[in-house]
């Protein structure tokens, strides 16, 4: 009977010993593939630069995480999403495209923010020098103006709401030469395949082949604000949260401001 119960206790004792040095042991790798995740953020194309330096600071910090993005046209992102094409995040280049998504019930509710603001500028090839405002548009020598695509690029409607404002925009409607997005707008001007063009500061301010000529008012146009949210779509959105919290800290914001960005 009293070996009976050496052994059983001597077993219990093994096990216990056992438990208490493997826990330790599996905990850490539970964690660690807790903490990996890929994740998808679909983007405005004028957030390219600000996005790339973005995501080298924020996975040098988060060694497990992958971030990749999806660059275009606001209303294109939209599109995509909404025909069930993956993403985590989504940031636009105005307010219409988060709102169409919010009123759908396709955002993480308490997820959505502003991170930046930008203005819109009138630029022309580098070495022209006879073009100093919007009313330069209507002349007989400026044969092209590329714009966005205002159904689907924001840049190309806020173009649209500032050249009606000016009381331009029938006169030189004729002459427009429509982008899929901003950044080919800033192509279309530095190649010369258009003579003048309507881009965002921050697009002007990445080239070294055009120049700003005048900033449009702000009172022109709707406010260019850039909303972000987390997708309810998301497999990963505790990832995606702290990802998008990220953009709005101050090592973040610091980078927004260093390509042009304004506050929100």
């Amino acid at each position: 009977m009293n070996r009976r119960r050496f052994f059983a206790f001597f077993g219990a004792a093994v096990m216990s010993l056992l438990l208490t040095v493997s826990l330790p042991l599996l905990t850490p790798s539970t964690v660690v593939a807790q903490s990996n995740a890929t994740l998808l953020v679909s983007a405005a194309a004028s957030l390219k630069e600000v996005l790339e330096e973005v995501k080298t600071n924020y996975q040098q910090s988060r060694p497990g995480v992958t971030v990749n993005y999806n660059f275009g046209a606001s209303g294109a992102l939209l599109q995509q999403i909404q025909q069930g094409a993956p993403a985590d995040v989504f940031i636009s280049a105005a307010k219409r495209q988060v709102d169409t998504l919010e009123q759908a019930g396709q955002l993480v509710s308490g997820t959505r923010k502003n991170l930046a603001k930008n203005r819109l500028v009138l630029i022309v090839p580098r070495n022209v020098t006879n073009v100093t405002s919007f009313f330069n548009l209507t002349r007989d020598d400026i044969r092209k103006i590329a714009i966005g695509e205002p159904r689907s690029v924001p840049a190309g409607q806020y173009a649209e709401q500032v050249l009606k404002q000016l009381k331009i925009y029938d006169k030189i409607r004729p002459k427009f030469v429509f982008a899929n997005n901003v950044r080919q707008v800033l192509a279309a001007v530095e190649s010369g395949n258009a003579d003048a063009g309507l881009v965002y500061r921050t697009d002007a301010a990445i080239s070294n082949k055009v120049k700003t000529v005048v900033s449009a008012s702000e009172t022109y146009h709707a406010p260019i604000i850039y909303p972000a949210a987390v997708l309810k779509q998301s497999k990963n959105q505790q990832a995606a949260r702290e990802f998008l919290q990220y953009l709005s800290e101050d090592q973040a914001q610091a980078i927004f401001r260093k390509y042009g960005f304004l506050k929100p």
